[in-house]
C-alpha cells in the first residue's frame, strides 16, 4: 500500500507531476487489457527550495479547459513517417502519432526483458511503481518523465534519485530518511515500471514537453495549482507548467 500524507500536511510551497496524447488505435491492439495493478494516485507538491512566486508568472487564472491543437503531441521518436507525393500547404507541421496506453504496448513488451537498471534508473521505477502502477502506460510514462524535466529543469536536485527523494514531494518517500517502501519484484506492475523507465530513458517515447515538472491527482485541488498553467490529464493526473512570463 502507498503511504498517502494528508493533504493538510503538504506544504503549500511544495511540487506536482504529468502527461499528454491520444491516437487511433489499430485493430490488433484493440484486445490489450489496461494495467491490471491498482492504486492510489499521490500528490507530488511543488518544492519548499523552488516557490513560485506571484510575482513571476503572468496571468493567475488557471486555463478550464485544455485545447489539444495547442498542445504537443507525444510520440515515438522510432516511428516512420510515411512519404507522400503531395506538396503539403503552406503552415502545415509534421506530426507523429500520440503515444497512449495501446500504442505504448509494443515498446513495452520489448523492453521488459531488458538491462538491468542502474541505482539512478531504478529509483525512477520505483517511483513510477508507487505513484502510478494503477495508471495507463502513457501515465506511467508522464510520472517518469516529470522526475526526469525537474532534474534537467535546474530547479530540482540534479539527479533522478535525489528528485525523488526530495523531502515532501513523493508521499511515499519518508520525508526525513529519503527511505523509500519495497516493491514487489516479482510483480507484472515492477516489469511495467521498469520497461517505462527503459523507454523514458532511452528516449524511445516522448510524452511531456520537457517544461512540464508538476502534477497531482484529479481527486484534489491544492491551492498551488491556480499558479501553474495544466498542460494535459493523463488517466487519473493533471500535468502542470509554470505560466510564460510576461
Amino acid at each position: 500500500m502507498i503511504k498517502r500524507l494528508p493533504l493538510g500536511l503538504v506544504p503549500a510551497t511544495a511540487s506536482l507531476f504529468l502527461l499528454v496524447g491520444a491516437s487511433p488505435v489499430s485493430a490488433q491492439l484493440a484486445t490489450i487489457a489496461a494495467t491490471p495493478t491498482t492504486s492510489a494516485a499521490v500528490v507530488a507538491a511543488p518544492s519548499m527550495s523552488t516557490p513560485i512566486a506571484a510575482t513571476s508568472v503572468a496571468a493567475p487564472a488557471l486555463p478550464t479547459a485544455v485545447n489539444a491543437a495547442q498542445g504537443r503531441a507525444a510520440i515515438l521518436s522510432a516511428t516512420p513517417r510515411p512519404a507522400s507525393g503531395l506538396t503539403p500547404p503552406t503552415g502545415a507541421q509534421d506530426v507523429r502519432p500520440a503515444v497512449t496506453h495501446a500504442s505504448l504496448w509494443p515498446l513495452m513488451y520489448a523492453r521488459m526483458n531488458g538491462a538491468a537498471l542502474s541505482e539512478q534508473e531504478e529509483c525512477i521505477a520505483i517511483a513510477v511503481y508507487h505513484e502510478a502502477r494503477g495508471e495507463p502506460f502513457d501515465g506511467q510514462l508522464a510520472v517518469a518523465e516529470v522526475i526526469m524535466n525537474r532534474a534537467a529543469s535546474g530547479l530540482y536536485p540534479a539527479s533522478w534519485c535525489e528528485v525523488v527523494k526530495q523531502p515532501w514531494q513523493f508521499s511515499f518517500v519518508n520525508p526525513r530518511s529519503g527511505k523509500m517502501p519495497a516493491v514487489n519484484r516479482s510483480s507484472a506492475s515492477w516489469s511495467y515500471a521498469q520497461a517505462i523507465t527503459r523507454i523514458a530513458v532511452s528516449k524511445a517515447a516522448d510524452a511531456l514537453p520537457s517544461d512540464v515538472l508538476w502534477y497531482h491527482a484529479d481527486y484534489v485541488a491544492p491551492s498551488w495549482g491556480r499558479r501553474l498553467a495544466m498542460v494535459e490529464k493523463i488517466g487519473a493526473h493533471l500535468f502542470y507548467r509554470a505560466f510564460a512570463r510576461s
